[in-house]
């Protein structure tokens, strides 16, 4: 069982730059797959960024260039960098990792961008 807790949402204006965190009560060194997720009401949720335990990373394309992904094996904790924000991006963003074919996400945390 893993457990995952967001933090760093919050209110911020368009421009402006959040961090998003992710604690794991495991090893991420175990994990295959971390990714950030988001949801917008009355929508889907989307993958926003991907990261392997070989650190090959993936991104919506609509974040490219602004949102990075990373890590810290010793803090066992994911990270979001979101530059550039803008009020599209206004969402419920959720944790989400594979580990040994399993998947589990964290409780989210809501970041709005106002105009």
């Amino acid at each position: 069982q893993v457990q995952l807790v967001e933090s760093g949402g919050g209110l911020v204006q368009a421009g402006g730059s959040l961090r998003l965190s992710c604690a794991a009560s495991v090893s991420i060194f175990s994990i295959n797959v971390m990714a950030w997720y988001r949801q917008a009401p009355g929508k889907q949720r989307d993958l926003v960024a991907r990261l392997t335990s070989g650190g090959s990373t993936n991104y919506a394309d609509s974040v490219k260039g602004r949102f990075t992904i990373s890590r810290d094996i010793a803090k066992r904790t994911l990270y979001l960098q979101m530059n550039s924000l803008k009020p599209e991006d206004t969402a419920v963003y959720y944790c989400n990792v594979e580990m040994s074919l399993r998947y589990y996400w964290g409780q989210g945390t809501q970041v709005t961008v106002s105009s």
